[in-house]
C-alpha cells in the first residue's frame, strides 16, 4: 500500500508517497480500505514542526478517513468485512489503508459519499464540542464563528443554526456570497476590516455570547473583549503561527511569538466579569471514547435529519499532497479538503 510520509520538517518537498508493505490486523483491529483521508490544519503545522502532538518524523498523519473494511482481527465480528465506514484515526490516517479499533469506526450514512463522510470525524465533532458539549450555545445568543469558510468553522455554522443562534462569521470577502447562502447572518470581512470593530457595530457594542477561536496569540485577547455578559471563548488553534515560510528556525519563531502574545485569564476578572473560557483539543480524548461514540451518534442523526450537510471544496490525490497543503496553506479553500488515494 501508499502513504504520505512527513519525512522531516520543512516545506512541501518533506512530503513523499512512499510503498510499504499491506497492513495485518491484530486479533482487536479492523483494517480499512481507504476510499477518502482528511486533510486538517494540524497536518500543516506538524509538517512545519509546529504541531506538539505529532508523532516524531518521518511520521504519516492524518485523524479521519472514510472506505471499505477489507479485513478483521480473530476477535471482531466477520460481517464488518464489506462495511462501507468512517473512522477516527491516531494520526497514519493518509494513507491506503489503516488499522483500527471497533470503538474508532463507524457505519457510513447511506447518504454521504466516502468524501463527504471524511468530513465527519475531525470537523463536526470538534465544532459540536465547542458548540453544544462546551458552549452550551443557546437559540436566543448569538455566535462569532472565526474562519467560518474552512471545515470546522463550516461545521460549526450547521449546529448554530440548527440551534437557532445568531451567526456572526470572519472570512475572506470572496467566501461571504457562499456563506451567506449557507445561511450565516453576518459576514465580516476580516482581511480589509478590523474584525473586533465591525463585530461591536453590528452588536451594538454588546458583543456575542460565544466564540469559536483557532486563531490564538494576541487574537484571544481581542477574542475574550468581544464576549457579551455571560459569553464564552472555545479556543482550538493557533492558526496565527504559520505562515508561507519554509525554514525550520522562522516556524519555531513564529510559534514561539504566538505563545508570547497568548494572554492569561486570572479567575477574579472572570467571575467579576461573568465570562468564561475553554479550549479543546480532539487528540487529547483518546481516552473518552463512550462520550465521542455519543457526540458522534448526535452528529449521524444530523446527517438523517438534514442539519448537518458536510461541503467539500475539493480533493487532491495522494501524489498532489503537496499542491493540497499549499491550498489549505494560502486560506483557498471553503470547507474542507480531501486526500484521495
Amino acid at each position: 500500500m501508499r502513504q504520505i510520509v512527513n519525512t522531516a520538517n520543512g516545506s512541501y518537498d518533506v512530503l513523499e508517497v512512499q510503498e510499504v508493505p499491506d497492513l495485518v490486523p491484530q486479533s482487536d483491529e479492523l483494517i480499512i480500505d481507504v476510499k477518502a483521508s482528511g486533510l486538517n490544519f494540524a497536518d500543516i503545522l506538524a509538517r512545519k514542526g509546529q504541531y506538539p502532538d505529532a508523532p516524531p518524523k518521518p511520521c504519516v498523519v492524518g485523524y479521519e478517513v472514510s472506505g471499505r473494511v477489507r479485513e478483521v482481527g480473530n476477535n471482531i465480528r466477520e460481517d464488518w468485512i464489506g462495511k462501507e465506514v468512517l473512522a477516527f484515526t491516531r494520526f497514519k490516517g493518509q494513507a491506503e489503508q489503516v488499522a483500527v479499533k471497533p470503538g474508532q469506526v463507524f457505519e457510513k450514512p447511506e447518504s454521504l459519499s466516502f468524501v463527504d463522510a471524511a468530513v465527519i470525524p475531525v470537523n463536526y465533532i470538534t465544532a459540536y464540542l465547542l458548540i453544544e458539549v462546551m458552549g452550551s450555545l443557546q437559540s436566543y445568543e448569538s455566535i462569532l464563528i472565526h474562519n467560518v469558510g474552512g471545515g470546522v468553522g463550516i461545521a460549526a455554522l450547521d449546529i448554530a443554526q440548527h440551534i437557532g443562534a445568531t451567526t456572526y462569521g470572519t472570512a475572506s470577502r470572496r467566501k461571504h456570497d457562499f456563506l451567506r447562502d449557507r445561511g450565516l447572518d453576518y459576514a465580516i470581512d476580516y482581511r480589509n476590516k478590523d474584525w473586533y470593530e465591525e463585530l461591536m457595530a453590528l452588536t451594538d457594542g454588546r458583543g456575542v455570547e460565544l466564540i469559536t477561536d483557532p486563531l490564538g496569540g494576541k487574537e484571544w485577547k481581542r477574542s475574550y473583549n468581544a464576549l457579551r455578559s455571560t459569553g464564552r471563548l472555545g479556543m482550538f488553534g493557533v492558526s496565527s503561527a504559520s505562515d508561507s515560510s519554509s525554514g525550520s528556525f522562522r516556524a519555531t519563531w513564529n510559534m514561539l511569538k504566538t505563545v508570547i502574545q497568548m494572554p492569561f485569564y486570572h479567575p477574579l476578572p472572570l467571575i467579576n466579569k461573568n465570562k468564561g473560557v475553554f479550549g479543546v483539543n480532539l487528540g487529547h480524548l483518546w481516552h473518552e471514547g463512550d462520550k465521542a461514540n455519543t457526540w458522534i451518534r448526535k452528529i449521524m442523526a444530523g446527517v438523517e435529519e438534514g442539519w448537518v450537510n458536510p461541503h467539500v471544496d475539493t480533493t487532491f490525490s495522494f501524489d498532489d499532497v503537496d499542491k493540497a497543503h499549499r491550498y489549505i496553506e494560502e486560506r483557498q479553500n471553503i470547507g474542507k479538503v480531501i486526500l484521495e488515494p
